[in-house]
């Protein structure tokens, strides 16, 4: 059912969810699948080629809420050496940045069945804010608005990726240097100084028999000034084709996902999640996730860990 909500209440929705979770980046349900957003050194790390695309819709039905479409591009380029390219077009209310970045990845063999690859992201994103949206909703524009810097925001970015035949471990921080943007301060709209995102992520694959495997893990998300965020996913895989999972986010919400292998060479992804927050859920019918992913010369659940 559509919800019949003015645009007034729809930026008091917006103000109070900025209080609680100003500066956070996005949260992927689908963060398994969707790696190479924030480590470089996924970059051909499963040894196929492949292109993947993300689409994103947070707040279902709440007009202006945030959507995001992401793609990246991933391939091993000799025996140790990856190379990746991931584009984000992220919109939220009046603000709206694109992000380019081209990821190096190199791999140090540690055992037979274990790999560490360090990686390095490297490229910026454009910016934009509407302040003219502020006043079509009758709050007035803000002059501090006007000292944001739109122009091209040049950005660096870190990881590594340790990967064994049965687990995995990733660190990473992918935008290294602050950038301006919209925020809430006292109440008005006004700039801040977006910081650096530090992301630990991990996982294990357990057989349960010949065609099925549980597969719990965990992201956990840190930036300064705002409290440590965790997703928690308990997924089951069958057959090495279809996998079906739930997530408990500490950010007090919950989601699930399917992903499906439809052949060797495409594999695709949905999830859903829903906020345990009234002030958000009886606004919103929730935000959804789409994922398609196509493989070039490789069989994604051929993978080491099969981290997709």
């Amino acid at each position: 059912m559509k919800h019949s909500i003015n645009k007034l209440t729809i930026l008091v929705v917006f103000l109070l969810a900025g209080s609680i979770y100003a500066q956070q980046e996005n949260n992927y349900i689908l963060y398994r699948n969707t790696m190479n957003i924030v480590n470089p050194a996924y970059a051909g790390a499963d040894g196929t080629t492949n292109l993947t695309t993300n689409l994103r819709s947070q707040w279902e039905e709440v007009v202006d809420a945030p959507e995001t479409q992401s793609f990246f591009f991933s391939m091993p380029a000799g025996e140790r050496v990856g190379l990746g390219l991931s584009i984000v077009n992220d919109k939220t209310f009046i603000e709206t940045e694109t992000s380019f970045f081209v990821d190096f990845s190199y791999k140090l063999p540690m055992a037979d069945d274990t790999n560490l690859f360090l990686g390095l992201k490297a490229g910026g994103s454009t910016y934009d804010v509407n302040s003219n949206q502020l006043i079509d909703l009758g709050v007035g524009a803000d002059p501090a608005l006007e000292n944001i810097d739109t122009g091209f925001r040049p950005n660096f970015g870190i990881g590594a990726y340790l990967q064994n035949e049965k687990y995995f471990l990733s660190l990473s921080s992918p935008n290294l240097f602050g950038t301006q943007g919209v925020s809430v301060d006292n109440g008005g709209v006004t700039y801040s100084n977006d910081r650096a995102h530090f992301y630990l992520s991990g996982g294990y694959n357990f057989n349960l028999g010949s065609d099925t495997q549980f597969r719990p893990s965990t992201m956990l998300r840190y930036v300064s000034g705002s409290p440590v965020s965790a997703d928690i996913t308990a997924a089951f895989k069958f057959f090495q084709k279809f996998e079906l999972g739930a997530v408990y986010r500490t950010d007090k919400a919950l989601g699930g996902l399917a992903v499906i292998d439809l052949a060797e060479w495409m594999q695709i992804g949905y999830s859903y999640g829903s906020s345990l927050r009234d002030e958000l859920n009886n606004v919103n019918d929730g935000t959804h996730e789409i994922l398609i992913r196509f493989n070039f010369g490789g069989d994604a659940s051929d993978e080491v860990v099969d981290n997709n």
